[in-house]
């Protein structure tokens, strides 16, 4: 628990039975496992990055990795009986922020076409 709210860079689980704590550490930049893996040997010679979440962000962010210099696409694909439901919160919500033309695009989807709001 202290371990995970500090959200350490570099953390060292020097156990005799490091796998028995590993899946309770949910935030850290590394996590070196056992009594004979330093700090160093991690960011020296055992392959991972040196790239780390610092000063606790590693509650909400990861090492520096491959996923960072991949471009990636969203997918997304609605049916239309999905539509129906999808559609009215989607205009609802764009309506709110007053973004017209986002809510009429999911309307026009739906099987009966509200009548244009106007702006409020």
């Amino acid at each position: 628990a202290i371990s995970n709210r500090i959200a350490p860079e570099h953390l060292e689980v020097s156990s005799s039975e490091p796998h028995r704590w590993e899946p309770l550490l949910k935030h850290a930049g590394a996590i070196f496992l056992g009594a004979y893996t330093s700090e160093s040997l991690g960011d020296y010679c055992a392959g991972p990055n040196h790239v780390l979440p610092t000063s606790g962000t590693a509650r909400f962010s990861s090492p520096l990795g491959v996923y960072d210099f991949q471009k990636r696409s969203s997918l997304i694909e609605v049916s239309q009986v999905g539509a129906q439901s999808l559609g009215l919160i989607a205009a609802e919500l764009a309506y709110g922020e007053g973004l017209q033309a986002h809510a009429r695009a999911a309307e026009l989807r739906l099987d009966e076409v509200p009548p244009m709001r106007s702006a409020p």
